[in-house]
């Protein structure tokens, strides 16, 4: 039912959450987890100068790829991965673009049948916003999306 799972992470603790409820449905299906993150390029527009852009970007991109070998290593050491060879792991970082119309569009380009997203994650200004990730994701999907929520 579920060949490809996107789980979108921001590395805050609540997206971690996710991670739990991902490999136990991907251990269930044998499905492949994509690991997205993806780096909001959008609010570096307002930075005075090209240079301090150019490091910024460089800053969030190496951040980002620590996020996604983070949750890749607590997926490999976790008990449900022990002895079990059947899940796939593809990690996949994007530096362009509004988080949520990439997980979107992702969703979309990689034929992924389930979302498992966190309810908010490291911007918790998003939670006031009307226009939060995960708002956005549940409103706009065309396939099943699984929120977690905060503890």
């Amino acid at each position: 039912m579920y060949e490809k799972i996107l789980l979108p992470t921001d590395g805050s603790k609540n997206s971690e959450r996710a991670i739990k409820h991902a490999l136990n449905i991907a251990k269930n299906e044998q499905s492949e987890i994509v690991i997205l993150n993806v780096v909001d390029s959008v609010y570096l527009t307002g930075l005075p100068e090209e240079d301090l852009i150019a490091q910024t970007e460089i800053i969030l991109e190496e951040e980002s790829e620590k996020i996604l070998e983070n949750v890749k290593k607590i997926i490999e050491d976790s008990p449900e991965m022990e002895h079990d060879e059947s899940i796939k792991i593809t990690p996949k970082t994007i530096s362009e673009g509004n988080a949520a119309d990439i997980i979107l569009k992702v969703s979309e380009e990689e034929n992924i049948d389930l979302i498992i997203i966190a309810s908010s994650g490291k911007h918790m200004l998003d939670r006031f916003l009307l226009g939060s990730v995960t708002e956005k994701v549940v409103r706009h999907s065309k396939i099943p999306v699984m929120v977690i929520p905060k503890e």
